[in-house]
């Protein structure tokens, strides 16, 4: 597809380099030279310097042959404008980044009003991202198909998990509720598993699960799944904002520590149920004093990545049982983060580039088909778990699951028919219209057919 990104901030930089890397022609824009220079040694990608809102600068661009449009500027009313000047000159499709709360409501308005493939709001999916995190104490990031009834949830292995030192045939033998191991991370390396499989302390492990029934599971095993009842949030960015209405319509006590002044004041207004400090959230007395010993979750999602981890590790010292939750934006020091007693990692910039990357793959599908219905990566970003609609006329329909050559690295997590969440078993025999969940480590699957072998 020929794809043009405008905005090279964090955000276009990492949409850029997963869409070239799936063998898309991809055309930057961004008004900052530097900026460009900088990208087009890294990526495999055409280069433009300009206001990516203004008609010159998009027909240099070859808008009238673009297939899709994705403006992701720090100006939603940019992002807006360009959208709707590019589809004028010709763009098939466009994509829209629109963060300001106050739009929140009018999404759905504004997409149906421009004509939008989408607008995607980073913050409040990073607010959605987290909130799921919360239902699993234990976990280190969720994710959910099937329309909210199957959960993807990885966590890390200890001593006193029932898994550890067994292979994995012989701990679900004894666990009565229906789960799948579909990955697992030890050090540098990935496996999808097969039931001989020993599981050792400090693995990650991802599961699909059906949600009624997820965190029943983590009891069998052995983890807590208490609820999340007292949250404290440092940083009032729209992250925060986002998060903090979520979590007030879930009847969970939330408390903001902002260090501008203006910033509390206008959060205070906005947020009546929700209890804001002014003050430095790197102040441990006033941490202490706010009630972080008694909190259940702690979450850093201020501007600077270094400042979030800290205070993570400094919760985790002075409340060992708190859940703590970091927002990183830059990813060069993800393998150090990993080793720290840092329960989630939440990168945004990863989750809106995820949304994207469905909407892409849907489409080198074929939009009547529109097989692929979501997408996400897990296990650092090292597998895919892509949620499928079975065509009537797939070479995988009415067929048993045995009977299928699949290609290597492949597992079909879950099956959901209607109401019905299956955990497949080799009998299962797949149908037209099943939301299916594929976990790979094999990239660019755009079609459920692309797993047979």
């Amino acid at each position: 597809m020929n794809i043009i990104v405008v905005g090279i901030g964090k955000v276009g930089y990492t949409v850029a380099e997963q869409l070239s890397q799936e063998m898309h022609d991809i055309t930057i824009i961004d008004t900052n030279e530097d900026v460009i220079n900088d990208t087009l040694q890294d990526i495999d990608v055409i280069g433009i310097i300009g206001n990516g809102a203004t008609k010159k600068v998009l027909e240099s661009a070859g808008v009238d042959e673009c297939d899709l449009l994705i403006a992701l500027t720090g100006s939603d009313e940019l992002n807006i404008l360009s959208c709707l000047l590019a589809k004028k000159l010709g763009a098939k499709s466009t994509i829209a980044r629109v963060r300001d709360p106050e739009y929140s409501d009018d999404l759905r308005l504004i997409k149906d009003s421009l004509g939008l493939a989408m607008a995607i709001n980073p913050e409040r999916e990073a607010a959605a991202e987290i909130q799921r995190i919360l239902k699993f104490p234990t976990a280190k990031n969720v994710d959910f198909f099937g329309h909210g009834k199957v959960d993807l949830i990885s966590f890390t292995v200890n001593q006193s998990c029932t898994l550890c030192g067994k292979a994995l045939k012989d701990s679900f033998a004894k666990i009565k509720t229906k789960a799948l191991v579909c990955a697992i991370e030890r050090g540098e390396d990935v496996f999808i598993p097969t039931g001989d499989f020993v599981v050792e302390d400090r693995d990650v492990v991802a599961i699909l699960a059906p949600s009624k029934t997820a965190p029943e599971f983590f009891k069998q095993i052995g983890y807590r799944a208490n609820d999340i009842r007292n949250i404290m949030i440092i940083g009032g960015g729209k992250i925060a904002v986002y998060l903090a209405k979520i979590l007030s319509h879930l009847h969970i006590s939330t408390t903001i520590v902002e260090k501008d002044l203006n910033t509390a004041l206008n959060l205070s207004y906005a947020l009546p149920d929700v209890n804001v400090v002014h003050g430095d959230g790197t102040n441990r007395s006033l941490l202490l004093e706010e009630g972080l010993k008694e909190a259940d979750a702690f979450c850093c999602l201020t501007g600077i990545d270094e400042e979030n981890i800290v205070l993570s590790l400094f919760a985790k010292s002075a409340s060992p049982k708190i859940k703590t939750i970091t927002k990183v934006n830059h990813t060069l020091f993800r393998e150090v983060i990993k080793t720290l007693e840092i329960d989630s990692v939440v990168y945004p910039k990863f989750t809106t580039a995820n949304i994207i990357l469905k909407h892409v793959r849907s489409r080198v599908a074929g939009n009547a088909k529109n097989e692929v219905k979501k997408l996400t990566r897990i296990i650092n970003n090292k597998v895919e778990a892509i949620e499928f609609r079975v065509p009537e006329d797939s070479q995988l329909a009415e067929k048993e699951i045995q009977t299928l050559n699949l290609r290597p690295n492949i597992l079909l997590g879950s099956i959901t028919r209607g109401s019905e969440v299956i955990i497949p078993r080799g009998s299962d025999v797949l149908k037209a219209g099943d939301s299916v969940v594929v976990v790979t480590t094999t990239e660019r699957l755009a079609r459920i057919d692309d797993i047979l072998a």
